[in-house]
């Protein structure tokens, strides 16, 4: 499929198009101790991501207030590499949280480093990496958007 044919690209798939996503859960492999301020991601047009079971993400932040799909995210810090056991969608809009706290809310995905994994980017007011977050191995990363269609409708 070239990118005019990819229909994220060409602006008719709706900004948040699913009615409910199954939370998406997996557990940090490794935790990272990285930022970059001029990193300059590439965040791809589309708002999902299918993560097929055992797929492995790099989980990373960033503080740019406009970072949406099809812009570039100069500043990024990372995480840390996060293993799905069970494979499921991550949608732009999505809450990320790790060992239960809420870091933010994914904004879009670089796949720079695709087939090997995808970098899911996430929105968050504290720019700090994974080991300055004090981050853990094997802590549960949870990616949530609404799970059922009644709660698009609450405040």
């Amino acid at each position: 499929m070239t990118h005019d044919q990819e229909p994220y690209a060409r602006g008719i798939v709706p900004e948040r198009p699913f009615a409910a996503v199954r939370p998406l859960v997996g557990e940090l492999v490794a935790v990272l101790a990285v930022s970059f301020p001029d990193r300059n991601l590439e965040l791809q047009p589309f708002g999902t991501r299918a993560f097929p079971d055992g797929a492995i993400a790099e989980l990373c932040v960033t503080d740019q207030p406009d970072a949406r799909p099809g812009q570039r995210v100069a500043r990024a810090a990372y995480l840390g590499f996060v293993r799905f056991p069970i494979g499921g969608i991550v949608a732009v809009g999505a809450r990320c949280f790790v060992a239960g706290e809420e870091i933010g809310e994914v904004v879009g995905f670089d796949g720079v480093h695709a087939p090997n994994h995808w970098n899911i980017v996430v929105r968050s007011a504290r720019f700090a990496d994974g080991a300055a977050r004090g981050l853990r191995l094997g802590a549960t990363v949870t990616l949530s958007g609404p799970t059922t269609a009644s709660e698009l409708d609450s405040p």
